[in-house]
């Protein structure tokens, strides 16, 4: 099979990127934009369109030299960076915006052309004139690529010729008053940039042609610059020269002033011909190599993925990009087709930036071989979403919308490619800040409790109520880390590390984190879990599981107890009722008393957790405080409720006294929260040898009323002062 034959980086980059650049703007608007908006508006307006020109050639270039560059040019860069979603959503949009400039640069052709001949001026002219002028250019891309590519260097002789007859000609209306700014009855001037911008978009013909280069990573930056400094050379020479030649009201009513004035006409109108026709053909070459890109990367149809002959030439997308220009030809106005693409390349050049500025920062892999400064991204990123902004707010939310239904369908297609994209290193630059920030104040004892919570929620088919309630309790912030606990005895072979994440639609809906491992032993697994899990600064702070029955009686039970406690998590344990389970989710009872300084806080703050989620928005929370002591209700109450408000939950408050009856704490429980559908209880500090007897009693008071979650505070909770019998 034959080699596919790559070119350089002066017949594959420079020379279209700069046949492009030097095109019908050039030759049929610039003198117009002149004469609307002055020669220092001009000058304003050429600069701030090669601000955002130059850099988005220095973000690309930059790119281009750290990845291997494919076919489909600043498509490829984006998709492979940025990820599919992103980069087909604006290689379509860019994609877009190369056939309609097809279709502007042959309407400038049609306009000289028939202008020249005496063929007629009106839109169905113009019309027919483009339309038979795209037949023939997309008849010689079909022929040959490399045909293509020899006629530019002819075309760039021609244009050469023309600029110095232009700037050796002379002009019968030189102005009498040199004009600097936009006067009145003159376009505004962000009509004026719209119309002048898609001058400065032909560096991207170079880029499209990625995959026929032999050193894309050296060509691409060398070519695009280059071609980009010289174009905003011959732009600001031309432009002063046109401005003190010509009368400012000839420049916005003559578009061939040019020929009139230039040393030998017919160069210039070889020039403007040339130009015209090699912009189109520059296009007509990049565009459906961008098309082929995306249709083999599954973004659009596979048809057009298709190529013929040895090159791989995209015939079916040359089609599809005939078919578009045909479309802008028949609009057949030249300013309105340019505005129309400005907005195109203006969106697609601000995702080229982004991607580089995210990459730079985010990506420790990037290493491009042409450095350049992070900021000059951000920079041309400000710039063009600054210039649609100002040209056309509409058109801008519209580009805006079109590139989010795009990214939206492409995300639920699910294309992925086998790279990593750029997305996940700015994830991971952020995660990696931001521990290092919460790591820096691991310290602040007044910050408040964010739950981090290692779930054990088993395998019964009630585990979907622990998961529900355990991410209800975590808050909106809160992380859960689920662990699966296989019991396999004598089996020293633990699973891969990628195969202990688990991927399950259910933990996926409630935003938990699971994963399984082997364990020789449920409780030494879950105490070596509490001892390893988690990294600084964000070491979970809670352990969540569900109530043990049967277990008062188990020694690695109690041991997995007492270490849990050393090590200072907060424990939740819930009893969940398999018959009325969490009920209409109305009520939640907390249940306070002296022992429990720090169960309160804690408890407290999970009723926020609680009261937030949908599900128990509209829930009735009471506070529960058992008076033993027979100390003045009043003062509980005012005392319970200053606590209560400092935490911003709204509950009610229920003193009940006890100091005569002396009835058990568990019996009182039983009879107000029967029927409630969350009951709070703390667990009280007490010797690991008494365990047994307090599982014995929790079990009997689960037996009478319904579901409950147990709860022991760590020591970072603040003591809340429940012993009110010394205030008296």
């Amino acid at each position: 099979m034959a080699e596919k034959k790559k070119y350089r980086t002066f017949e594959g980059v420079f020379t279209p990127s700069l046949l492009t650049i030097l095109g019908v703007i050039m030759y049929m608007r610039l003198g117009w934009v002149v004469g609307n908006a002055g020669l220092i508006g001009a000058i304003i307006i050429i600069i701030v369109a090669h601000v955002i020109a130059v850099t988005t050639g220095l973000s690309i270039s930059s790119v281009a030299s750290d990845k291997k560059i494919g076919a489909g040019g600043i498509y490829y860069v984006l998709s492979r960076s940025m990820g599919i979603p992103i980069g087909g959503s604006i290689g379509i949009a860019l994609y877009i915006g190369t056939a309609l400039s097809i279709a502007l640069y042959l309407v400038g052709f049609a306009e000289s052309f028939n202008g020249f001949f005496g063929l007629g001026m009106t839109i169905n002219d113009i019309r027919i004139t483009g339309s038979i002028a795209l037949i023939m250019l997309t008849a010689l891309a079909l022929i040959s690529t490399s045909v293509a590519l020899k006629a530019q260097f002819v075309i760039l002789t021609a244009i050469a010729i023309s600029l110095i007859s232009i700037f050796l000609g002379t002009s019968e209306h030189a102005p009498q008053t040199l004009r600097l700014f936009s006067h009145e009855g003159s376009v505004s001037l962000e009509v004026v940039f719209a119309v002048f911008f898609p001058a400065v978009t032909g560096f991207t013909a170079g880029i499209a042609m990625s995959g026929d280069l032999k050193n894309p990573k050296k060509s691409i930056p060398l070519g695009t610059l280059s071609a980009i400094g010289i174009g905003l050379i011959v732009y600001l020479s031309l432009a002063i020269f046109i401005a003190f030649s010509v009368d400012s009201e000839v420049l916005k009513t003559d578009y061939n002033f040019l020929m009139k004035m230039a040393l030998f006409a017919p160069a210039v109108v070889a020039g403007i011909w040339g130009a015209t026709l090699s912009s189109a053909l520059g296009g007509i070459l990049g565009g459906p190599r961008i098309l082929q890109a995306m249709s083999i990367d599954k973004v659009t149809p596979k048809l057009f993925g298709k190529g013929k002959g040895e090159n791989d030439e995209p015939v079916n997308a040359l089609f599809m990009v005939f078919v578009i220009a045909e479309a802008g030809i028949l609009i057949g106005e030249l300013d309105v087709i340019a505005r129309v693409v400005s907005m195109f390349y203006l969106t697609a050049y601000g995702f080229i930036n982004i991607s580089y500025f995210l990459e730079s920062w985010a990506n420790p892999d990037f290493q491009p071989s042409f450095k350049i400064k992070r900021w000059i991204g951000l920079l041309g990123f400000i710039a063009c979403f600054a210039v649609m902004f100002k040209l056309d707010m509409m058109a801008m939310i519209a580009a805006f919308a079109i590139v989010g239904l795009l990214y939206f369908a492409l995300q639920r297609k699910e294309v992925k490619l086998q790279s990593n994209d750029v997305w996940r290193s700015v994830w991971e630059n952020v995660v990696n800040k931001g521990l290092k920030k919460i790591n820096a104040n691991a310290d602040d004892e007044n910050s408040n409790w964010n739950p981090n919570i290692i779930l054990f929620s088993g395998q019964s088919k009630h585990q979907a109520y622990l998961l529900e309630l355990c991410k209800t309790v975590s808050g909106r912030t809160g992380i859960v880390t689920n662990f699966k606990l296989i019991v396999e005895k004598g089996n020293y072979k633990p699973f891969k590390r990628t195969e202990q994440i688990v991927r399950d639609d259910t933990f996926s809906e409630l935003g938990i984190f699971a994963r399984q491992i082997k364990v020789d032993n449920i409780y030494k697994g879950i105490t070596n879990i509490a001892t390893t899990f988690g990294f600084s600064g964000v070491e979970p702070n809670t352990i969540m599981m569900g109530w043990p029955k049967g277990l008062e009686n188990s020694k690695e039970y109690s041991q997995m107890t007492e270490t849990l406690l050393l090590l200072d998590y907060n424990l939740l344990y819930l009893d969940f009722d398999k018959k009325m389970k969490f009920g209409n989710y109305n009520s939640v009872d907390l249940w306070w008393r002296e022992t429990d300084s720090k169960n309160a806080e804690m408890m407290l703050n999970i009723a926020r957790f609680i009261i937030a989620s949908p599900k128990w928005h509209q829930t009735k929370i009471r506070v529960l405080f058992v008076n033993n002591n027979n100390v003045d209700a009043e003062i509980i109450y005012t005392k319970i409720y200053e606590l209560v408000e400092n935490l911003r939950v709204i509950v009610e408050i229920k003193i009940i006294n006890n100091a005569v009856e002396q009835e058990p704490f568990y019996n009182i429980i039983k009879q107000y929260s029967a029927t409630t559908d969350l009951t709070l209880i703390g667990i009280p500090n007490y010797k690991i040898e008494k365990q047994a007897e307090f599982v014995i009693k929790t079990n009997d008071l689960f037996e009478t009323i319904g579901s409950t979650l147990l709860v022991k505070a760590a020591n970072n909770f603040n003591v809340l002062d429940l012993n009110f019998a010394k205030d008296e």
